[in-house]
């Protein structure tokens, strides 16, 4: 992996940290935290939109690798931070989601 890959991952993880982060304060302040937090989250979706377009990559080339990232960052999230019980079924899903995301980011272009 060279080092222009490695910041490009870089990029991802926090696009999906910043998209993650955001839907999951948004539904914080929805669940009665409060209207601050929802506008914090507002602010944060429109950081990630602007982090993952920083990438100097085809439209649909970018955000078909970015969702494998940002897969990853749901379910993590969901998993450890709302303690919730991730299926079987979501793991498998996930690894489709991947698999995919590896065939668009890797694939040759048209």
């Amino acid at each position: 992996m060279n080092l222009g890959s490695i910041a490009t991952f870089g990029v991802f993880v926090l696009a999906a940290v910043l998209e993650v982060a955001g839907d999951a304060v948004i539904r914080s302040g929805m669940r009665g935290a409060g209207l601050a937090l929802v506008l914090v989250g507002f602010l944060m979706l429109g950081f990630y939109g602007v982090v993952v377009n920083l990438l100097q990559v085809d439209f649909s080339r970018l955000l078909g690798t970015y969702i494998g990232v940002f897969a990853v960052v749901s379910v993590l999230v969901g998993r450890f931070y709302f303690r919730e019980d991730v299926s079987p079924s979501t793991w498998a899903g996930l690894g489709v989601v991947l698999a995919g995301s590896l065939i668009i980011h890797f694939g040759g272009r048209g």
